[in-house]
């Protein structure tokens, strides 16, 4: 062999392996970033597993007190104003809620810790004083709140941060919802896929898979229980099936896109109406005890979770979903803390099943899809939506689970529960021009283009 070929061999023998040690050395470094995320992301679950159990638990003794002393709801408006107080002058960013976590989230903005006392206690005072709100959104708030500090303590950035704080977010959904109705798997997608519109992370497969499910042990093994439903019969996909499930839901779809609206229209009403935001706070909580001490609407206090039940067995009418929904757009819109996923449950599965009993004579069925199709639509999370409906009631009724949870997804439109969602892709061609942005940018986009559309 001449010698010019040896040593042009020699060379890309040696380039060869210098360009697999780099390799190497690369993937091991990135075995180790990933290893290293994992380790914090089981230790936020787990952290976040511990705040979820308490987070019930005072739910729960917080409900059997208010339901044992109804005069509790005259505080409303003390609780309302006392929060309103508290998180304008000691909450910082804390008001945002859930927007805040998102931003977080996409951005690398640090939560500050004192956003997971507050969220715990002024939640449980508005179910204390029977405000009609829920829990999961105030578990999001604490899932991500530990979890921007857990990576702020541990120095960790970039990507690898925002891998943490989808995990933290699956924590909370494991642990606070997961708990209560046994769906950690919908939680590890619902990590995923919350922060945006038309997009789930998958690089953060593992770490939510991880966050919800040990989110969810800890919480299950400190002592937290969940309730059972079923659906008592899945009917074959005929035309006449089809024909109401699509229709049910088209229904859940707006219904969804309706409770968005109610909210926005209850704080913009307040801010318009008062510009003292304490005399608005103790107005909204005066206006909620007035009509839940003279108007009857008591049972749509709180979490309502007979809502659920008595859906399933058909005992529900048009009245309890509209009254859920008023009542909890009046809470939350009034400024009182607490989830939206609770409410929307309650809300979707009473609708459902009422349609189901008039249409099919059978509410199990569409109170399943009423109760996941609701809150998928409303949030924006249709595959943890199809997944929801898997974990609670089984494959049995997935196809229908599917096509609830897309077409739900579609009729909702950009509205959200979540207006810092990014919208990644548009849910239809007539939506595209709000590609990039926020729900809430994307709203404005809509009502600039209608004002000028009334000018013409």
């Amino acid at each position: 062999m001449p010698k010019r070929m040896l040593e042009t061999a020699q060379k890309e023998l040696k380039r060869g392996a210098h360009g697999a040690s780099a390799r190497a050395r690369r993937g091991a470094g990135n075995a180790c970033a990933s290893a290293r995320v994992l380790a914090l992301s089981i230790l936020a679950s787990a952290l976040m597993g511990v705040a979820g159990w308490a987070f019930l638990a005072a739910l729960d003794m917080a409900t059997t007190t208010r339901e044992a002393h109804v005069w509790l709801f005259a505080l409303l408006p003390i609780v309302n104003v006392a929060t309103a107080w508290l998180y304008r002058n000691h909450g910082l960013r804390a008001q945002r809620g859930n927007n805040l976590v998102i931003d977080s989230t996409i951005t690398g903005t640090p939560i500050h810790v004192r956003m997971a006392p507050l969220t715990f206690l002024c939640s449980t005072a508005t179910h204390l004083a029977g405000g009609s709100a829920g829990r999961e959104g105030a578990a999001v708030q604490m899932g991500g709140t530990i979890a921007s500090n857990v990576a702020s303590l541990f120095h960790v950035e970039g990507h690898d941060r925002r891998d943490l704080m989808m995990a933290g977010i699956s924590a909370a959904f494991g642990a606070a919802f997961g708990a209560a109705f046994g769906t950690p798997l919908a939680g590890a997608f619902f990590g995923m896929e919350m922060c945006f519109v038309g997009k789930i992370d998958y690089s953060a497969a593992l770490y939510c898979l991880t966050g919800s499910f040990v989110g969810n042990a800890v919480s299950r093994a400190l002592g937290s229980h969940f309730v059972f439903q079923s659906i008592a019969r899945v009917p074959v996909m005929d035309a006449h099936t089809l024909a109401i499930v699509i229709a049910a839901a088209v229904v859940f779809g707006l219904v969804a896109r309706l409770f968005t609206l109610c909210i926005r229209t209850v704080k913009r009403l307040y801010a318009r109406l008062f510009t003292n935001y304490l005399a608005a706070a103790a107005t909204g909580g005066i206006v909620i005890a007035v009509l839940f001490l003279c108007l009857g609407m008591a049972p749509y206090a709180g979490l309502s979770e007979w809502m659920v039940g008595a859906a399933f067995r058909g005992e529900t009418t048009l009245v309890d979903p509209v009254a859920k929904l008023g009542m909890t757009a009046l809470t939350v819109g009034a400024g009182l803390q607490g989830g939206e996923v609770t409410p929307l449950f309650g809300i979707g599965a009473s609708l459902g099943g009422w349609i189901g009993q008039v249409t099919m004579g059978d509410p199990s069925l569409v109170a399943a899809l009423g109760m996941v199709g609701v809150f998928g639509a409303a949030l924006n999370v249709p595959i943890t939506t199809i997944m929801l409906g898997i974990d609670m009631f089984g494959a049995q009724a997935a196809g229908y689970f599917v096509i609830v949870g897309f077409v739900s997804y579609l009729v909702a439109g950009h509205a959200a529960v979540y207006p810092a969602q990014r919208i990644v892709t548009p849910k239809r061609r007539g939506l595209k021009g709000d590609a990039a942005l926020t729900v809430e940018g994307a709203l404005e986009r809509h009502r600039r283009e209608l004002e000028e559309l009334m000018n013409e």
